[in-house]
């Protein structure tokens, strides 16, 4: 499994790209740094779910620090 699917690797605050749930389809993926860890599980196979500090909340697909 990739990093991105792996709570532990996800800090508040880690430059992340994140696909929000009404762009799953096209793949477009939204940059931010990580505000809130939403998914409580310690790993999630399509990548764990974030809030973003400007309030989006999506699940990782990239980190980028």
């Amino acid at each position: 499994m990739d990093a991105h699917m792996y709570r532990n690797n996800i800090k508040p605050g880690s430059h992340v790209k994140i696909v929000l749930k009404q762009d799953q389809k096209s793949g477009k993926l939204t940059e931010g740094y990580v505000g809130r860890i939403l998914t409580n599980k310690s790993q999630h196979p399509r990548g764990i779910k974030v809030m973003l500090q400007d309030g989006k909340v999506g699940r990782v697909q990239e980190i980028m620090d």
